[in-house]
């Protein structure tokens, strides 16, 4: 697995005011139709995160398509997430809608075949409130999309048993 922060001009600064963003590049043992399932239905997620997952509200032409929101977390405390863009086996898009005090929180999962299953391609961008050290929100960042892809990872092995 590969974790490449992102450095703009107002990162290199040392501070996050503007977007921050951290991208992991990994392989997942697995076909891309296998992998692609696990990360896109976002009802079954808790399945393998240490969060409850639930459909909020159904997109507008599939139940987990374009506009569907999801929450993530436990009772009543967690966010809700969008789907803004879902390219079977290729591509899906989130943004954050409520839950997080933050301006702006997406992420971008793109899928490729590899030598040994399936390439993910995983981004999250953020623009906090105020100034944050970017350390800080690469931290979370790579925190967040590590979780999920670990999970999806031992999610896999199991369905392709």
């Amino acid at each position: 697995m590969r974790c490449i922060p992102t450095h703009g001009p107002i990162r290199d600064a040392g501070y996050a005011p503007a977007m921050a963003s951290y991208t992991v590049d990994t392989v997942i043992e697995a076909p891309r139709d296998v992998v692609f399932d696990i990360f896109a239905d976002r009802e079954r997620n808790s399945d393998f995160l240490p969060v409850q997952t639930r459909l909020k509200s159904a997109g507008t032409t599939e139940r987990q398509g374009v506009g569907a929101v999801h929450f993530l977390g436990f009772g009543k405390v967690g966010v809700s997430e969008q789907l803004t863009e879902l390219v079977p086996g290729k591509r899906i898009v989130y943004k954050v809608v409520a839950g997080l005090p933050v301006k702006l929180h997406s992420g971008t999962i793109e899928f490729s075949d590899a030598p040994n299953g399936t390439r993910v391609l995983y981004t999250m961008e953020q623009i906090p409130p105020i100034p944050v050290p970017s350390k800080v929100i690469e931290l979370a960042l790579r925190g967040l999309i590590g979780a999920f892809v670990s999970g999806a990872r031992k999610e896999a092995a199991r369905r392709t048993k």
